[in-house]
């Protein structure tokens, strides 16, 4: 029953993830000087909610790369690593429907690309990859290193929405941020075309990112304990 509770909170907490920060982007991109800031917000905020509200339950990964993490940093078995990661894919495919739905009622999102990553901005694939690799790295590292010390547990999920919020800021221009692939997989599958296309890049390249953060991590935590 508690690994039901856990894989049902990261659905509900991907569902909003995603509605709410791909939302972001399909409503308020377009707002010049707004649309930018707004989705990184957006989405950094959606984390700090659901922090508070299924940290307790489910540890709020609502990222394969997260629990990706969580699995080598052994703080997940396997079997809890594959639940959350249906759950989280489950979710955001939820939360891109509802936004589809939403979007399409109030006659918006005329691309129908409901928030996808795109690698066209990044210099191609080469790019779009190496941008995620190194802003899932940095994301995933900061939530190994503040959810470690339990003593930080009341502020961690403000400190990870605003690190998700600036990594926001850097890559939106660059592929829209993915470091999350339920977040990527979700509006992919709806939206279809070329969000299809490149969607194998933000899968592999925030698991990448995640496995780079924990090797960093371990020779960090190694060093701390031999001093």
């Amino acid at each position: 029953m508690d690994r039901i509770k856990k894989y049902l909170a990261e659905v509900v907490g991907t569902l909003v993830l995603v509605f709410m920060g791909c939302g972001s982007a399909v409503f308020l991109g377009p707002v010049v000087g707004v649309g930018h800031l707004a989705v990184a917000l957006a989405f950094g905020l959606s984390i700090v909610a659901m922090a508070y509200v299924i940290g307790n339950v489910s540890g709020c990964h609502i990222n394969p790369a997260v629990s990706l993490g969580a699995l080598l940093d052994k703080r997940i078995d396997i079997i809890d690593f594959c639940g959350y990661v249906v759950s989280q894919v489950i979710g955001a495919i939820g939360g891109a429907a509802l936004l589809m739905f939403v979007s399409g009622s109030a006659g918006v999102d005329e691309t129908g690309n409901l928030g996808s990553n795109l690698v066209a901005d990044a210099g191609g694939i080469g790019g779009a990859f190496v941008v995620e690799v190194i802003l899932t790295f940095i994301f995933v590292l900061l939530i190994l290193g503040v959810t470690a010390d339990k003593s930080k547990g009341s502020i961690a999920g403000v400190v990870i929405g605003l690190t998700l919020t600036f990594v926001h800021i850097v890559g939106i221009p660059l592929t829209g941020t993915s470091v999350n692939p339920a977040r990527s997989i979700g509006p992919a599958l709806l939206a279809g075309g070329d969000a299809l296309t490149d969607l194998w890049v933000f899968i592999a390249a925030p698991l990448a990112g995640a496995v780079l953060a924990v090797l960093v991590y371990q020779l960090f935590k190694a060093k701390k304990e031999e001093e």
